[in-house]
């Protein structure tokens, strides 16, 4: 071999550039395969002949393009010629040939495609021209060496790490340590890439050497990968004499990626074949930025359909670091030519600036914000180096990457993802290489690993950031905490938050992604921006009047972007994410900016809209029209606005023994008939809606007499007590075990009673966000509600008329929670602080809110239901009219017109609310 594999692919770019574009056989064709035996270090007239003349079996002459005896024959096609009838043509030519002089590989191309046949193996390769430089392996006989094993890559999808998962699954079954366990399979993720994108020379010697040199039955394959891992953590020049050729072939990767020791692993026939057919797969085409996400998930045993359920991650992504800094870099970087200043002077200057950076994620996971924020960085850099080449200012030693892994920082609790994410970053770093050294005509490649990511492997709650990166060191902090609602927090988890809050009392129901936020929050009061994806709850309810506050005031920032409510990921064969987030980006108040930019969207899963405006409220809504822009609505235990007291309906805790549907109940009273004077009707969310029948046993009053008679009533209370010791047991949440313990003791008492006497007004507690109007109503004794749905026992007709306009929902949906983008619905937060208006006509509103229930009268009577009646499809026209009535005199009553949206209705209402308190 004369020359290395490496500068063979770089003169393979470079043909591949030369000839885009060719079409003409008859005029380029011989200087075309000139140039190609080139790429090789091949003078193509020592070893092959154009236009040689042959006699086929038919007896017609013809004349082969090229050929090289034993080795090539070549039949060429002006562009967008069939290569069919040129490999037809090939064969007949073929089959005229000498014995002694037939070749063993049939070329066939137009300038543009290439089809190599092993005529041997059968083994066919096709591909376009500017995908030359990855297939030079298949073109090994060219310098004279053995061809490797015929392969058909398959396009990376979830299968590849499947079969990463199955060699995790080997070891965990042989034991094999955890520790141990992650180092290697990173190492041969590392080099499944590595061995696809050119990082190993040539292409595909790492699964040859796999397959050669191990047994079938993989007994010594532990032992061939450590080897291997030692060599390629060893200089070259530190090598040993002797070295297997093979391994000699291995470049000196370092960075650490390597030296770490590991137990040899004992390994399987399993194991081989999984890395095998790992190896099948065209792994250049991994994206590092979704790659630790898709490798996490199975080795995990989360079940996915298919990349794109992470590759949307990307987009999300981006939409952080776009506004955060990659749109104002691109967009100075297009502003370039200053006062005073040469474009030349200001594009270095510029480059320097991007050299100075850094980047800092707290929660950095798998690595995929670091990652996808370099490639950015790098293509925006690379973009800078054309323009200097173009403009012939920069020399052949500048042709290379100033930006590297280490101006990135990162905090992972988890070591493997943290292994994952510097493992990520050196993906992406090569991959950049490529793309540089193909756009200038460079060979640039940074192996050995000099640097790495800075990625501490800690909790990041509780360390402090600054010993990780410095606030004046750090330009830019992005992140992606982890979603956890303050009840599914560990005890642990709670008092990280509540300490770091410092909220006093109890302490506050804060996500768990707040310890994130506020941390950030203080960290860029030092004057670094922060770009956070994070669960819409921080957005929502009474959340908000907890953290925004503390942003405001305690750290004096302010909202500079921010993206609405929007689904992290897309449906996906099999899989469809439920996940809903928001984007906030924060600024010290101090820093002046022109403008906010807000992203709207009409629902959780459209394409957004920008607005730009002076002021983003908490809400994410446009402030500027608020009377302040920072007003946050804070829980409250009764009522502000002069409206009656709601409760809580009946909740029982009695792990459903009490409840009964119509078959439970019948079957009840058969066996026990005095049974039938404690059973109720019990309404819920579902129950009121959908006219469902369910009941509940009520034994708070049962003589001790009437309980002892009924074998199975009695029967259902020793299960009560059983499920209620079981929860106890299980040191269920902190505020359900305090209620199951009270109960323990008394097992016919519920842990909220409510039993109304007279007729009450219903509240559904979640009903979908894609409903026009909240459907409540009235229900009256026996019926009990359940704890589902929110209830007045006071409320008047004009309340009902308040309480179901248009008005009301979007005061529900702007300052209320919501479970999975449903609408739920809060006595503390919606209802005790839905600002009334002034003045009423309470007679107006009663005939508007019995034209209402006249119409759902009407419709119930031919056995619609609420939610049919308010299912946007199906609404009856009679009761849309009704309601749009109703809503024109209550815009009147707060806006003196009928509003335009509910972002005006929204804005009305928090500047009442602000008057208010």
């Amino acid at each position: 071999m004369h020359t290395s594999w490496k500068e063979v692919e770089k003169r393979a770019v470079e043909f591949s550039k030369t000839w885009e574009g060719a079409f003409y056989e008859k005029g380029e064709c011989q200087t075309f395969y000139n140039d190609f035996f080139e790429v090789f270090g091949i003078k193509r007239r020592s070893v092959a002949r154009f236009e040689e003349h042959v006699r086929r079996i038919d007896n017609r002459s013809g004349f082969i393009d090229l050929l090289w005896p034993k080795r090539l024959i070549v039949e060429h096609k002006s562009r967008g010629g069939s290569l069919e009838d040129a490999a037809d043509q090939a064969g007949d030519y073929f089959d005229a040939l000498a014995e002694e002089v037939k070749p063993r590989y049939q070329l066939v191309c137009d300038f543009q495609r290439f089809s190599l046949i092993d005529r041997d193996t059968g083994g066919k390769v096709e591909f376009d021209l500017p995908d030359l430089h990855k297939n030079l392996r298949s073109f090994s006989f060219m310098l004279g060496l053995q061809a490797p094993k015929h392969r058909v890559s398959k396009h990376l999808n979830v299968q590849a790490a499947q079969c990463i998962g199955k060699i995790q699954d080997a070891l965990s079954k042989a034991e094999y340590a955890k520790r141990d366990q992650e180092i290697l399979l990173t190492r041969i993720v590392f080099c499944l890439f590595a061995d696809n994108t050119g990082i190993f020379q040539p292409r595909g010697v790492f699964v040859d050497y796999i397959e050669s040199r191990s047994k079938p039955d993989g007994s010594d394959l532990g032992m061939l990968l450590a080897f291997l891992f030692q060599v390629l953590d060893t200089p070259l020049a530190s090598r040993q004499r002797g070295l297997d050729p093979e391994l000699t072939e291995f470049p000196f990767i370092n960075g650490g990626m390597f030296s770490e020791r590991i137990t040899i692993p004992t390994l399987s026939r399993e194991v081989r074949d999984s890395l095998l057919d790992a190896c099948e797969f065209d792994w250049s085409e991994v994206s590092p930025a979704i790659f630790g996400s898709l490798y996490q998930a199975v080795l995990s045993n989360e079940q996915c359909g298919d990349l794109a359920a992470f590759a949307t991650s990307e987009k999300n992504i981006k939409k952080v670091i776009d506004e955060l800094f990659l749109n104002d870099l691109q967009q100075e970087f297009k502003k370039m030519s200053l006062h005073g200043v040469s474009r030349e002077e200001s594009l270095f200057t510029f480059l320097s600036k991007l050299v100075g950076m850094t980047f800092f994620d707290p929660a950095c996971g798998c690595g995929n914000f670091l990652a996808v924020a370099y490639r950015e960085l790098r293509r925006l850099e690379l973009a800078v180096l054309l323009e200097l080449n173009r403009l012939g200012k920069l020399q052949v030693e500048s042709k290379v990457s100033q930006l590297d892994v280490d101006q990135f920082y990162g905090i992972e609790v988890n070591s493997y993802s943290a292994r994952i994410a510097s493992t990520a970053m050196w993906m992406t770093d090569h991959i950049a290489n490529n793309e540089l050294s193909q756009s200038l005509g460079v060979d640039f490649i940074r192996v050995p690993l000099v640097k790495k990511p800075h990625i501490a492997i800690a909790d990041a709650l509780s360390v402090n950031w600054e010993s990780i990166i410095p606030i004046v060191s750090c330009s830019y902090l992005f992140s992606n905490p982890p979603y956890k609602g303050s009840k599914k927090q560990s005890r642990e988890e709670r008092v990280k938050v509540r300490e770091i809050a410092d909220l006093g009392g109890a302490g506050g129901t804060l996500d768990y992604a707040c310890g994130w936020i506020l941390k950030a929050a203080d960290y860029a009061r030092g004057g670094v921006g922060v770009g956070l994806v994070t669960t819409n709850s921080v957005v929502q309810g009474e959340q908000v009047a907890q953290l925004w506050p503390l942003l405001f005031e305690k750290y004096s920032l302010e909202l500079n972007f921010a993206h609405q409510t929007f689904q992290w990921s897309t449906e996906s064969r099999g899989r469809r994410a439920r996940v809903q987030v928001v984007v906030i980006g924060l600024v010290p108040k101090s820093r002046n900016h022109l403008s906010c930019r807000l992203f709207q969207y009409a629902t959780a899963e459209s394409d957004p809209t920008l607005v730009e405006c002076n002021k983003i409220s908490p809400y994410l809504i446009v402030g500027d029209e608020l009377n302040s822009p920072y007003v946050t609505v804070k829980k409250v235990n009764n009522p502000i606005n002069g409206l009656p007291k709601l409760r809580t309906g009946t909740k029982p805790i009695d792990g459903g023994y009490y409840i009964l549907d119509s078959e439970e109940r019948r079957v009840l009273i058969d066996r026990e008939p005095l049974a039938k004077q404690y059973i109720r009707p019990f309404v819920g969310t579902t129950e009121f809606l959908e006219g469902i029948e369910r009941y509940i046993l009520v034994l708070q009053d049962a003589s001790a007499k009437d309980v002892k008679s009924m074998r199975t009533v009695k029967s259902l209370i020793e299960r009560v007590v059983k499920y209620r010791k079981a929860e106890i047991m299980n040191k269920s949440g902190t505020r359900k075990l305090k209620a199951v313990n009270e109960l323990y003791s008394r097992p016919t008492a519920f842990h909220i009673t409510t039993l109304p006497e007279c007729p009450f007004l219903v509240l559904p507690e979640v009903t979908s966000e894609n409903r026009h109007y909240l459907p409540i109503g009235w229900l009256e004794p026996p019926v009990i509600p359940s704890n589902l749905v929110k209830i007045g026992e006071d409320a008047t007709l004009e309340q009902f008329a308040l309480l179901t306009s248009a008005m009301h929902l979007a005061w529900l949906q702007g300052v209320g929670g919501h479970l999975e983008g449903r609408n739920r619905y809060s006595i503390g937060i919606v209802y005790n602080n839905f600002p009334i208006p002034d003045k009423y006509d309470s007679e107006k509103l009663q005939k508007l809110a019995k034209s209402v229930l006249k119409a759902r009268d009407e419709e119930a009577g031919r056995g619609g239901t609420l939610e049919m009646m308010y299912d946007v499809l199906s609404m009856p026209s009679k009761l849309r009219a009704a309601h749009a009535a109703l809503d024109n005199e209550v815009d009147k009553l707060y806006l003196g017109k009928v509003a335009k949206n509910d972002h005006e209705r929204l804005v009305n209402l928090l500047n009442r609310y602000s008057e208010m308190i």
